[in-house]
């Protein structure tokens, strides 16, 4: 039987970010991805845009998921992104009930970056979120959401020390693997930490002084779909960020892409990874 994912997040439809980056990517992976939307907006909310239209769909995911139930659709893996805090509980009742034998669940805890929550995010949000993180085979928060997730003051400088206390600290809330992504050691390297409770792993790239909305769902789906395809942690890690730097490059100098990376530019990059999964079976 084919692998299957299901990807909760939202949909914006314009803007490269959430399930426009995941459902290509994933699918490049050769892996089937199916999509739960937690909503459906006009185009992403970075600035940029005047504006936009949003559509809460809290309401239809039960219903979408009872069907399932009748029609006997499971999933061998989840991977969730942006939800809102009332489709938490929601989430964990679809994962529990629609899934196969030995179904693993990746959870993007996106929520903040920059030491702040993202606007719409209440106070109390990185609680609620935790409950998903508790159930997680791997966790990939950036360092801000770390610290809302463990209740810790944000910095903007990490020693290893306290990276790996950091990630020691989100295994002891649930999760059983940890990608801590936006390390830094230095100014001009930047890249992740792995912790799977036994091993502790890094990876760098060079660091590209430019910022770019969706680089973040890139990273998360290109992980999960890497992950199914029997990579570990930081195989799939270290494949996530060079396809990540591949994309930033494809788009660095275009002033026309400033809504998003240009991600489909490194699929060739990354099927030549995929490929090499393949052959050696």
């Amino acid at each position: 039987m084919e692998k299957r994912l299901l990807t909760i997040q939202d949909i914006s439809c314009v803007g490269k970010c959430s399930t426009t980056v995941a459902l290509p990517l994933i699918s490049a992976c050769g892996i089937e991805c199916a999509v739960l939307p937690s909503s459906v907006l006009s185009n992403h909310t970075a600035s940029g845009y005047s504006g936009w239209t949003f559509r809460d769909l809290t309401g239809d995911m039960l219903s979408i998921m009872n069907q399932w139930l009748k029609e006997k659709i499971d999933f061998d893996a989840f991977y969730t992104g942006y939800v809102s805090k009332a489709q938490i509980p929601l989430i964990l009742e679809i994962i529990e009930k629609t899934s196969r034998k030995n179904a693993i669940t990746i959870v993007d805890p996106v929520m903040a970056d920059n030491g702040k929550l993202y606007a719409g995010f209440d106070s109390d949000f990185p609680q609620e979120m935790k409950k998903l993180v508790r159930k997680a085979d791997v966790i990939m928060p950036n360092l801000t959401e770390a610290s809302l997730l463990l209740g810790i003051e944000y910095k903007e400088t990490y020693t290893k020390e306290e990276i790996e206390d950091i990630a020691k600290k989100l295994r002891e809330l649930g999760a059983k693997n940890v990608i801590l992504t936006g390390v830094s050691f230095d100014q001009k390297m930047l890249g992740i930490a792995v912790s799977d409770g036994s091993n502790f792993e890094y990876y760098f790239t060079e660091k590209i002084p430019v910022s770019f909305h969706g680089t973040g769902d890139v990273f998360a789906s290109v992980v999960a779909g890497s992950l199914l395809q029997g990579k570990s942690l930081i195989e799939a890690g270290t494949i996530a960020c060079d396809i990540v730097v591949e994309s930033i490059k494809a788009t660095v100098g275009d002033d026309t892409y400033w809504y998003g990376v240009k991600f489909e530019k490194a699929i060739p990059a990354l099927l030549q990874r995929i490929y090499q999964i393949f052959t050696s079976l």
